[in-house]
């Protein structure tokens, strides 16, 4: 996956720029502040709030794996910005010692753990009274074309394996109660919710939308496939993804995504 987000980083990171920039915005990241960015991978919004914090401030960025913080060093070395970039579970966050953060953020990461309201309350230990926590999480799979197109089509020559949307994945959260819930046995507050909607990859060829595709999970639904099914896919693709092709001519795939902010009682 790193390799593949090495491919794909410089386009994603401009697309989706202003979720980032407006998760900040609703955390009040600014100078000074002391920012915790949880499941940081290659760096968003980590790099970007520590871009905002300078000088005086801080952003500790975690991850679960050491190859896409090592990604993430990599973009803040070349922003010039500085972050301090820690390998932890997100369930715990155990290399996190420090308290009182003056906001928490998690970019398209939470849905993806095996215990989030774990999560959410070890964030929350670490926030000050009155702080904020800002995540982002993908609205329903209808909404996201990144998802849906790919399999949408594969699913007219295969049998997929069923959606379950009480396990970790994109969807996890993709019911605005559930994410609500597991907020509030955290002990957050719930204060804001908006959806934001956001292109997350851009090409200008119908081979360029397949390698994406495939490069972000469609390779492994295929790989049991025989190469008939393989073959009606890639034939299926081309037409279908012209509906997500824009007047200046590029084929874009993405989706609506929630931002929720929810506060600790101060």
């Amino acid at each position: 996956m790193v390799a593949a987000w090495r491919r794909y980083d410089e386009a994603e990171q401009r697309l989706s720029a202003h979720v980032s920039e407006r998760m900040l915005d609703l955390a009040g990241v600014r100078q000074g502040s002391r920012v915790l960015d949880i499941a940081t991978g290659r760096g968003e919004p980590a790099v970007r709030a520590a871009a905002r914090v300078a000088p005086g401030g801080g952003v500790i960025g975690t991850d679960i794996s050491a190859d896409m913080l090592d990604f993430a060093r990599a973009r803040a070395a070349a922003a010039g910005v500085t972050l301090d970039l820690r390998v932890t579970d997100g369930e715990t966050l155990a290399a996190v010692t420090e308290r009182d953060f003056d906001a928490a953020l998690c970019r398209w990461g939470i849905m993806f753990f095996a215990q989030p309201r774990a999560s959410l309350a070890a964030i929350r230990q670490r926030l000050r009274p009155g702080a904020p926590f800002v995540a982002a999480v993908w609205g329903a799979p209808a909404q996201v074309s990144w998802w849906a197109l790919p399999r949408e089509v594969l699913a007219r020559h295969a049998r997929l394996p069923p959606l379950d949307l009480a396990q970790p994945g994109p969807f996890r959260h993709a019911a605005p109660e559930t994410l609500r819930a597991d907020l509030a046995a955290a002990g957050f507050e719930l204060e804001h919710e908006e959806d934001l909607g956001t292109a997350v990859m851009e090409t200008a060829t119908i081979e360029g939308v397949i390698d994406w595709c495939l490069a972000f999970g469609l390779a492994c639904l295929l790989a049991d496939q025989p190469a008939a099914v393989d073959d009606a896919w890639r034939r299926d693709m081309a037409e279908a993804a012209q509906r997500h092709r824009d007047a200046d001519g590029m084929f874009r795939l993405g989706g609506v995504t929630r931002l929720v902010v929810a506060r600790v009682p101060a």
